[in-house]
């Protein structure tokens, strides 16, 4: 069917009309037209869609409804790092930070910041290409996070396209989705009405909300974001201050904080947070905390940073909110490393947003110290408004008679005995992996995808594995069978072929990732990678004493006691055996030659590479001894610049560091 110009003209009218309204409704709070006038507007749109679906465009404001369910997330790579914040807690912790800052800049001058509320939602970062949005993805661990572009889309105050008249090739907004106080207490009152469970607090819902498979959940939900920054921007000049930037967001039809501001020196600074504070309660959207970053983007440059986290931003975190309860019995959980943590189980109580019903106690010094007893009455605090703690016993309340804790001699779980080294808090279970509680946890590690990244063993179903009796270590799983698998609850036969099939297939599989995945105390990636890259072979760490891992990188005397200590266990060294007679195998790493030209030297990769994928030659180099860092500062010694390099090549150009192409790498690696 021909359609005529008009209605062609139409269309595009209509979506620029409601856009523009969309913008000014939500960003500028500045409607021009009424409610019912914007209604009749989309409604018209939304038939002219109807009858005619080759007009519709992704930034069409219909869309915004949801579409067809998926069945599970995929993964986006970010192409900047979502980095975290590093916290502060008081006046002086973040005195102590401004002047780190003045000290790495070399200077006594006061540092201009950019101030504005912390959030208490869900990170995200979205993708514009020629200011249409094509993606959208969770933080997830910084380099990786989910793809929820579809649901993103549903968010009214989220663009489908940006305004203005210079928008950049392509741009990564960064930003938090959140649910304002009053769209929860509405979803809340919905959810009882409906004889649902109530969401616990605006986080937990936003986060539950943007995370649906089905996108029309979402678009029912009251979510709405805040801008905080751009990540990867092309095509333009990148904003030379977060001040400029956050302008730049706001003129492109993005919503940013109300309460930014521009604040000069430490003494601005504490009066911001001293503000913030009063105001917290009566914002229509909780926040936890201020952050803080350097305004200038060049000074952020030079400052860097450090670990995961930059040294020209902090994250003030506002003083816990406390309230008074009762505990009601103290019980023993079992973690994955057998540490015995002894629980507070609380009258409930309603503190810093969330009703708590528990809180860790932490050990048995602690415990002693704090002299908790059943029946007393406590303060409890939101530590960093996350993770609830008692904090003291209010003795005028205790009543006779009371008894002092005491730990068990036998893991709860077990009944094997407990043991506690010498210099350390943590009372531990002596049963391995013979303890179900660790069980459990042991296995579910060695199925997680940065270890045999074992696809579709998730959480629930390796309880059941356990629970059912069909596996009691980690070997067990490579003899289960399809009949096994499909005989449990919520496990069809093609469910069973595929986790069949995925258990094969993570037999291949690297050195160092298979010592990670064995779960030895302290033993992280790193800590893993160094050692494979050190002994070789399984023989070889197996028999290593104590003296000997000390010598390696990454490894100090207690990691080493636990490497020891890990070994010399039967049951340990039998579940390994029998892990490589079902077939788990690995390359074996190459030694690294003290006179490699990479070897120790530090390397980013920026641009995409033609004959290698980032991930495969982020591992030869660091088989080669080489660091490879996500971002370009004065320490960095070689970029690999592929096609598209961006801001790291240009960043590594200004400070005269050796640039390199994807050819000459390859060199380096053969």
């Amino acid at each position: 069917m021909t359609i005529s110009p008009e209605l062609i003209a139409r269309a595009t009218e209509l979506r620029d009309l409601i856009n523009k309204h969309n913008y000014l409704y939500y960003v500028t709070d500045n409607p021009e037209v009424t409610d019912s006038e914007y209604d009749r507007l989309f409604a018209e749109l939304k038939q002219i869609e109807l009858d005619y679906p080759e007009l519709v465009t992704a930034d069409s404001p219909t869309q915004r409804v949801g579409g067809q369910a998926l069945d599970k997330f995929s993964q986006v790579t970010h192409a900047l790092p979502m980095l975290s914040l590093d916290n502060v807690f008081s006046a002086d912790d973040f005195a102590a930070f401004d002047q780190r800052v003045r000290d790495w800049l070399n200077t006594k001058q006061t540092q201009r910041y950019a101030a504005e509320p912390k959030l208490d939602g869900l990170a995200i970062s979205i993708r514009y290409e020629q200011g249409i949005l094509v993606q959208a993805a969770t933080r997830g661990d910084g380099a990786v996070g989910e793809d929820v572009t579809v649901n993103v889309r549903t968010i009214p105050t989220v663009p489908l396209k940006l305004v203005g008249d210079t928008l950049p090739d392509v741009v990564e907004i960064r930003g938090e989705i959140f649910m304002p106080k009053d769209g929860f207490d509405k979803l809340n009152q919905a959810q009882l009405a409906a004889g649902k469970k109530p969401f616990v607090n605006p986080r937990n819902a936003a986060a539950g909300s943007l995370r649906q498979l089905d996108s029309k959940i979402t678009a029912s939900r009251p979510l709405a974001m805040y801008c905080y920054g751009i990540g990867e921007i092309k095509g333009i000049p990148a904003p030379e201050s977060h001040s400029d930037a956050m302008t730049q967001l706001e003129q492109w039809g993005c919503r940013i904080s109300p309460e930014l501001q521009q604040v000069e020196g430490l003494q601005a600074c504490l009066d911001y947070i001293d503000y913030l504070g009063k105001k917290r309660d009566d914002l229509p959207y909780d926040i936890d905390g201020v952050v803080f970053k350097v305004d200038s983007v060049a000074l952020q440059q030079r400052l860097g940073f450090v670990s995961r986290a930059p040294r020209w931003a902090i994250a003030y975190k506002f003083p816990a909110q406390e309230e008074m309860t009762t505990v009601e019995d103290i019980e023993i959980q079992v973690g994955r490393t057998g540490a015995l943590t002894p629980v507070a189980r609380l009258k409930p109580v309603f503190v810093g947003g969330v009703t708590v019903s528990n809180a860790t106690l932490h050990n048995e010094d602690e415990i002693r110290r704090k002299d908790v007893r059943v029946g007393d009455t406590v303060i409890v605090r939101r530590a960093g408004d996350v993770i609830p703690e008692v904090v003291q016993v209010v003795l005028s309340k205790r009543t006779e008679p009371s008894f002092q804790f005491v730990m068990p001699n036998v893991c709860p779980i077990c009944q094997s005995e407990v043991e506690r080294t010498e210099g350390e808090a943590i009372v531990r279970c002596s049963g391995g992996l013979f303890c179900p509680a660790q069980r459990k946890e042991a296995i579910k590690h060695f199925a997680s995808r940065k270890a045999m990244d074992i696809d579709g063993l998730g959480d629930k179903l390796v309880e059941q594995l356990v629970d059912a009796g069909l596996i009691n270590d980690v070997a067990d799983l490579f003899d289960l069978t399809v009949e096994q698998l499909a005989s449990l609850e919520r496990m069809g036969e093609k469910s069973a072929e595929n986790l069949v099939h995925a258990l094969d297939n993570s037999k291949h599989t690297k050195f160092a990732r298979f010592l990670y995945a064995l779960g030895i105390r302290e033993v992280g990636e790193a800590t893993a990678r160094s050692l494979a890259n050190h002994f070789l072979t399984l023989e070889a760490i197996e028999s290593a004493n104590e003296q000997d891992l000390i010598e390696i990188e990454d490894v100090g005397s207690v990691v080493a006691h636990h490497i020891v200590t890990f070994f010399q266990q039967t049951h340990n060294r039998d579940v390994i055996e029998r892990l490589i007679d079902v077939g788990v195998e690995w390359p074996q790493p190459q030694k690294i030659e003290s006179d490699s030209k990479l070897n120790g030297k530090t390397v980013v990769l920026t641009g995409t590479l033609e004959h290698l994928s980032r991930s495969e030659a982020k591992e030869k180099l660091l088989a080669l001894g080489a660091k490879v860092a996500g971002s370009v500062s004065t320490k960095t010694d070689y970029v690999v610049a592929g096609r598209d390099a961006g801001s790291k090549l240009s960043r590594a150009q200004s400070l005269g560091i050796t640039v390199v192409d994807e050819t000459t790498l390859i060199d380096w690696l053969k």
